[in-house]
């Protein structure tokens, strides 16, 4: 993309030293099949702290510094490049933010998160902390004048990957009980809706008890707070020794053990992150003896987008705002995501500075 030499914008721009700072740079030019959106809301994914933190490793794909990071994006379509077609500057539109080659089989099959090449938006290429985005106009989807760009900021990342794991690769069926491990993530809070909307019977872990009174609000049937006990031991209580037919688990190495042991014969782990770390201590016997399996994705295809998006646009998915932050105050934002003070998603306004934090009800 070109720069335009007239204009500046506020980014929050990462150093791949664990430095990040509010900046004034170039506003960027959309280059053939791209478009340039005025971003009105960015919520935090986990994978902006590892941005932040400049975390590399086994399955983490490579960043480049500095980075502007955010791949749950939401705006306004302000300027075109070359070749767009069915896409009108002044569109309100959702971003997914997949990136991939395009030619390969898999991005033919909209499989865009199997490519070898593939990406996301905010790790590969500048995201949404900025008050502009440049993007793939492939990859808009158009929205109603009345639905909230905070809410849609709010929706891409968690329930594009929480439709995957659960339906489009966990063959999640209706009457099937379904446990969420850490149910106040973004993508845990929107499994724990897909759930509820598939017909399953839904059960929460949180080491919060005020999550766990959130997620009943939203349909789970019950929860454990697991600094009180291990839920493992729960899983078998409340299941009258059965075990979970699916559990959701995107904390990786602090919980693996208890989610496994907490599935019942046949059950499907299924799992899309390791913010506890990826090296967990399992027993392969456990696994197999039982005929237990592990389902994995990083982020749905294109396919899931659409589908988990048309639901929330008719109401049917709600996501769930926690909290928003001007971008001014983006570096807060990350400390309370960082610190799992949240349920559900951190949305950054771009725009003038709002003040504090609002929050929702809970």
């Amino acid at each position: 993309m070109a720069a335009s030499a007239e204009r500046h914008m506020r980014a929050y721009v990462h150093d791949g030293k664990g430095g990040a700072a509010l900046a004034d740079v170039p506003v960027p030019e959309p280059g053939p099949g791209e478009v340039r959106l005025a971003v009105r809301g960015c919520a935090l994914n986990h994978f902006d702290l590892f941005v932040r933190q400049g975390l590399t490793g086994p399955g983490m794909r490579e960043h480049r510094y500095p980075l502007v990071s955010g791949g749950d994006v939401a705006g306004e379509v302000e300027a075109l490049g070359e070749g767009i077609t069915g896409v009108e500057v002044g569109d309100r539109v959702i971003v997914y933010p997949g990136l991939g080659c395009g030619t390969c089989d898999y991005c033919h099959r909209g499989e865009i998160s199997m490519c070898r090449s593939y990406g996301i938006l905010g790790e590969q290429v500048w995201g949404g902390l900025a008050e502009c985005c440049v993007v793939l106009a492939a990859n808009l989807l158009r929205v109603p004048a009345t639905f909230d760009l905070r809410v849609g900021a709010a929706a891409p990342v968690p329930f594009t990957t929480g439709w995957r794991l659960l339906v489009s690769s966990g063959h999640l069926r209706a009457g099937e009980t379904v446990l969420v491990v850490g149910v106040g993530g973004g993508v845990a809070s929107a499994a724990m809706q897909i759930a509820v909307l598939a017909g399953a019977e839904v059960y929460v872990t949180s080491g919060e008890d005020w999550k766990i009174e959130r997620a009943r609000e939203l349909g789970a049937v019950a929860g454990v707070n697991h600094r009180q006990r291990p839920f493992d031991e729960w899983a078998r209580e409340v299941t009258q020794g059965r075990g979970f037919d699916v559990v959701v688990d995107s904390t990786g190495q602090a919980t693996w053990r208890s989610s496994i042991r907490s599935l019942s014969t046949g059950g499907r782990l299924c799992v899309c992150g390791a913010t506890s770390g990826d090296r967990p201590d399992i027993s392969i016997r456990e696994l197999y003896q039982s005929h237990r399996q592990i389902v994995g994705a990083p982020l749905g295809g294109r396919a899931d987008f659409d589908i988990a998006m048309g639901l929330v646009l008719s109401g049917r998915l709600r996501p769930v705002v926690h909290a928003t932050y001007p971008l001014e105050r983006v570096a807060e934002a990350f400390d309370e995501l960082e610190a799992g003070k949240q349920f559900g998603k951190i949305v950054i306004e771009p725009g003038p500075a709002q003040g504090a934090a609002r929050r929702s009800e809970r």
